[in-house]
């Protein structure tokens, strides 16, 4: 397989869909409601998976979730599940098609208690993201205290596939987190080459 391009990343060299991704979404600040439920969704999605099986099926999550909008994907019937249990083209695990209802619910009644998701999420970071330094994916965690303090409260708030590895991959792929190696062209210390 041919590299994607020359550039030096943390990961995705050898795959378009990867390289996409880890060049244009991974570790950027993301602030729009929608973005961040569709996120959450995918990283729930993607426990025990790889994620490229996830990004691969991102369009078709799109169309059987209607675009991720939450107060619609909240009041999906059962049935509707079910069928997206049969369709085939998302992962057929019943659920976590059953958790995306569950978590829309929820997530509507924080968007309720803080004015939106984006202010309950950013708190957690205080409202900047972290910028971490590593030099290998090694060094990398897959949770930290953060990543476990917003796991327990959404728990507790009733949320389903939100555990605190998954939540750590949730801060880094909508920018609460930056664990760009140093010596990734996205590198926070390389953004103004």
């Amino acid at each position: 397989m041919s590299l994607v391009d020359q550039k030096k990343r943390c990961f995705g060299s050898h795959n378009k869909v990867y390289a996409s991704y880890h060049d244009s979404e991974w570790g950027v600040p993301v602030h729009d409601d929608r973005h961040l439920f569709e996120m959450l969704i995918l990283e729930g999605a993607q426990a025990g998976l790889s994620w490229e099986t996830v990004l691969k099926r991102r369009e078709d999550y799109r169309q059987a979730f209607y675009n991720f909008d939450v107060k619609k994907v909240a009041k999906m019937s059962d049935k509707q599940l079910d069928d997206l249990i049969e369709n085939g083209k998302i992962i057929k695990n019943r659920l976590k098609i059953y958790s995306t209802r569950l978590n829309a619910q929820v997530f509507l009644k924080i968007q309720e208690e803080f004015g939106s998701f984006d202010r309950y999420l950013w708190r957690y970071v205080d409202g900047k993201p972290l910028q971490n330094h590593w030099k290998n994916f090694d060094e990398v965690p897959v949770s930290t205290q953060e990543s476990d303090q917003l796991s327990k409260d959404l728990k507790k708030r009733g949320m389903k596939f939100v555990g605190s590895t998954i939540i750590y991959a949730y801060m880094q792929a909508v920018g609460l987190v930056d664990d760009h190696l140093s010596d990734c062209w996205r590198c926070h210390s390389h953004s103004s080459e």
